[in-house]
């Protein structure tokens, strides 16, 4: 029997959906021991009853999932009520579940202890609550102290922020852990293209920036913007943005960060990060011809490292932003990994950010292939 399983559910009663999600999967083999759930509005906030009739059903006790505005199935994107599955067969031992994880030292050090007694942690799957101010801290935390590669997403459902892992949970980091047994590959994909080249901050207060490159912040924008675009700053937003580039990473790597506000009259600007003198910064345009160049370039990268061997599951986090806004309608972004890889059994949705290593992206697909 196959070692991955997909299916799907769909309608505004999440019994009858829950329930067809659970026919799709049909007969799983006994060796099936780990589950992914992604609920959309308004099941979403059923996350906790859904989580407990899918174990019940499957005899698979460790689900993890969140909820999101939307969710992915192979080829397909659904916005408006629909649970999507995947269910695993991972080796015995092989991975384990946390959740409520904060960004107090202390609480994460105490369970980052038992997890690793277990084994060399290399890769986790973690949701977070967009409420948690700290979520990015304590991904970043969690990353350095387990050694594990990190992939997910924040809760993007308009309703209730549940996740599970293995039970219900709200307010932090939830997930699965796993070790070096479990054979997967993952990367990602931007959906932002850079306008101009990379600038040093030379002074900064929080996350308003003043001077870049020793001149004003605003001067520096404008000048690369556009007279068009600077004569009307409300259309910046959502449209242009701050870029924070990675040292030492591949693909000139970034993570993309809002610009919350523009003082002309001080000439300057906020950016959604507490920057520091000398940090870099560039600026780049949310950008549906550049994203899908580059998925499939991730795509290529993917097939290249798999090296022949067979996908047998994937997950895909992509942000909330994409879809249909950036690769047009019809699951036109999930038909192109569908076409790529073929039928995989695949689950997902979209995020309010993306989880990548050790950050938190936005604009970005983050997909992951199990060997």
């Amino acid at each position: 029997m196959e070692a991955f399983r997909a299916a799907e559910g769909h309608g505004s009663d999440w019994r009858r959906a829950c329930e067809a999600c659970i026919a799709g999967l049909g007969e799983l083999p006994a060796s099936a021991n780990l589950g992914f759930v992604y609920a959309s509005d308004p099941l979403a906030d059923a996350l906790d009853l859904i989580g407990a009739r899918l174990a019940e059903a499957t005899g698979i006790g460790a689900w993890v999932g969140t909820g999101g505005a939307a969710v992915c199935s192979s080829g397909r994107e659904h916005a408006d009520g629909a649970i999507v599955a995947l269910a695993a067969s991972l080796p015995e031992g092989s991975f384990d579940l946390f959740d409520g994880l904060r960004d107090d030292p202390g609480d994460l050090d105490r369970r980052l202890r038992a997890w690793t007694t277990r084994g060399i942690t290399s890769f986790g799957v973690v949701h977070g609550d967009p409420r948690h101010g700290g979520a990015a801290a304590t991904i970043a935390r969690l990353s350095e102290a387990s050694g594990a590669f990190l992939v997910g997403g924040l809760t993007s459902a308009r309703g209730s922020p549940l996740q599970i892992a293995g039970r219900p949970t709200e307010g932090g980091v939830s997930g699965v852990l796993m070790n070096a047994d479990v054979a997967l590959i993952t990367g990602l994909s931007q959906g932002c293209t850079p306008i101009g080249p990379v600038h040093e901050v030379t002074a900064s207060q929080g996350p308003w920036v003043l001077t870049i490159d020793g001149r004003p912040a605003v001067a520096v924008l404008e000048e690369e913007i556009g007279e068009v675009l600077a004569r009307t700053p409300q259309r910046i937003a959502g449209y242009i943005h701050a870029a924070l580039p990675l040292a030492g990473s591949d693909h000139a790597d970034y993570v993309v960060r809002p610009l919350l506000a523009i003082d002309a009259r001080r000439a300057i600007i906020a950016v959604g990060d507490d920057l520091r003198r000398g940090d870099p910064l560039r600026f780049v345009k949310r950008d549906g011809r550049a994203a899908q160049a580059d998925l499939g370039r991730l795509l290529d990268d993917l097939a290249a490292r798999a090296r022949g061997r067979r996908i047998r599951g994937a997950l895909y986090h992509t942000c909330i932003a994409r879809g249909r806004h950036m690769f047009g309608p019809d699951s036109a972004e999930l038909r192109m990994i569908e076409a790529a890889l073929g039928p995989v059994p695949l689950a997902g949705f979209f995020t309010n950010g993306e989880v990548y290593r050790d950050r938190l992206y936005g604009y970005t697909g983050v997909l992951t292939l199990f060997l």
